[in-house]
């Protein structure tokens, strides 16, 4: 069982969630069912998902989760790309937010790679 509140990579992914809900707040009204809230789904999924696998019981539960989390922060980057070639964010907000985004999968998928050698072990 891990702290979840001490995990960089969750601190990272709840900043970058509001992040992404600042952002889609200056998108247009009519992607309020779209994009706006796809892509705050798909935000909040990202630290949900590793503090929910933070409390089970298994290691190998945990890295489901964590495997979940990289899904979801995949999705984002895609729905980023969407949002930028319709014309709803600039080319530096996407650069930004891929950064940070770019960031956060390399922390999990190193604490992935981390709680696999512990279970080989």
């Amino acid at each position: 069982m891990h702290n979840f509140k001490e995990l960089k990579s969750w601190q990272k992914a709840i900043d970058f969630y509001l992040d992404i809900y600042k952002l889609t707040g200056q998108f247009p009204i009519e992607e309020k069912f779209g994009l706006i809230l796809q892509l705050r789904r798909s935000g909040v999924s990202v630290p949900s998902n590793i503090a929910e696998g933070s409390g089970r019981n298994s290691d190998k539960e945990f890295l489901n989760f964590l495997s979940i989390a990289t899904g979801s922060s995949y999705e984002i980057e895609t729905q980023l790309i969407i949002a930028h070639r319709l014309g709803y964010i600039k080319e530096e907000e996407i650069k930004e937010a891929t950064l940070k985004l770019t960031e956060i999968q390399k922390m999990i998928f190193a604490f992935s790679n981390k709680i696999r050698t512990n279970i080989k072990q």
